[in-house]
């Protein structure tokens, strides 16, 4: 197995843009020496896990903290999200935002004060440790609303609670089945956040809908930003058209983030055409990562990772490295060498070389 070595390019390019605000969802690094199992509580290398971040920061990206792409509902208990809020607040070296849930209750039904008590906690939590607090949809919530007026309530309470503007975060159903039909339409998140416009920094919206982002983009009121989350169409909704651009809170860049930083200081300067030149070939690598069921991205971006040398395993928190197929995988390698974010070929090839031969690949 051979990689061209395109990445180390990119590696040695670090500092910061101006032109965007882009945050990076980071992934968690599981012990290797646990049992991360399904329905064990999650357990944290958190040396490697934030060595990631610091990563992520000299890069010049933000870190957005305890998001879906950290295993949240998804392996990584609320106890696990909270130390993890508060190690990553306290050794920040760039901006650092973090999620907001209800997942400390258990699965299943929950009254909507429970659902009320839940949030205030986490944002509590959140706010504590010195993150800026994103709301994350709640599948407590999704659950228990019965009309728009229950959004209406639960958001316009815990926004009234925050000491500070937060970002608001809508997920999809394709990254999560159980927030379909959420808000209950775009008419009633954009009500919530005219009515708070003073406490919502912006919106980050991750329904793989590119003309719905820009409709939505077009509509907030002055002052509020739309956040992409849009894993497919990143590249055109960051540069924008003439009525206005997104700014990012992507997974993606979990794993791109040299390459797009490299872009990004490319649109700073307005040379378009390198901008675009340095993120065409990370789009089909984006897509084949958040292929459907796009849930399973997680196993792609720990993947990797671990070939980009940013952990010494391939084991992640709730036994998820099963969640992609080998030939998935496999793909995944060729296509992240051509977006160049393999910094070292020659260790890229050797853990390559050692996987494929343990699932039976040539």
């Amino acid at each position: 197995m051979k990689f061209s070595g395109r990445g180390a390019e990119f590696a040695t390019e670090k500092g910061k843009f101006t032109s965007r605000i882009a945050y990076a969802a980071a992934p968690v690094t599981a012990d290797q020496h646990a049992d991360n199992i399904p329905g064990a509580p999650a357990a944290l290398d958190w040396d490697a896990t934030l060595r990631f971040r610091h990563h992520l920061w000299s890069h010049g990206f933000g870190v957005a903290e305890a998001m879906d792409t950290a295993q949240r509902g998804a392996g990584l208990d609320y106890p696990a999200t909270r130390e993890l809020i508060r190690r990553s607040a306290a050794s920040a070296a760039g901006p650092i935002c973090a999620g907001v849930n209800t997942d400390q209750l258990p699965p299943g039904p929950a009254t909507m004060d429970d659902i009320r008590k839940a949030y205030a906690e986490q944002l509590a939590d959140v706010q504590e440790a010195g993150a800026q607090p994103v709301i994350m949809c709640s599948r407590h919530l999704a659950a228990a609303a019965r009309s728009a007026d229950d959004y209406r309530e639960v958001y316009g309470e815990l926004l009234s609670q925050a000491s500070g503007p937060v970002l608001l975060h809508w997920l999809g159903e394709a990254f999560d089945p159980l927030l379909a039909g959420y808000w209950g339409g775009d008419d009633v998140v954009l009500s919530i956040i005219s009515d708070h416009a003073a406490k919502v920094d912006g919106i980050k919206m991750s329904l793989l809908d590119a003309s719905r982002e820009i409709s939505m983009r077009r509509s907030l009121p002055a002052g509020v930003r739309m956040y992409t989350g849009d894993d497919f169409n990143y590249p055109a909704l960051i540069k924008g058209d003439s009525f206005g651009y997104s700014d990012a809170l992507l997974g993606v860049f979990a794993v791109i983030a040299p390459p797009a930083a490299a872009a990004l200081r490319a649109l700073d300067a307005g040379d378009i055409s390198a901008y675009d030149r340095i993120m065409e070939p990370t789009l089909p690598l984006a897509r084949h990562l958040f292929a459907a069921p796009t849930y399973h991205y997680k196993t792609g971006i720990v993947f990797l990772n671990w070939l980009a040398g940013h952990q010494d395993h391939f084991t992640m928190v709730g036994g998820a490295h099963a969640g992609r197929s080998p030939e998935h995988l496999r793909t995944l390698m060729r296509l992240a060498d051509e977006a160049g974010i393999l910094p070292d070929a020659d260790l890229a090839a050797a853990r390559a070389q050692a996987w494929l031969t343990t699932v039976g690949l040539s």
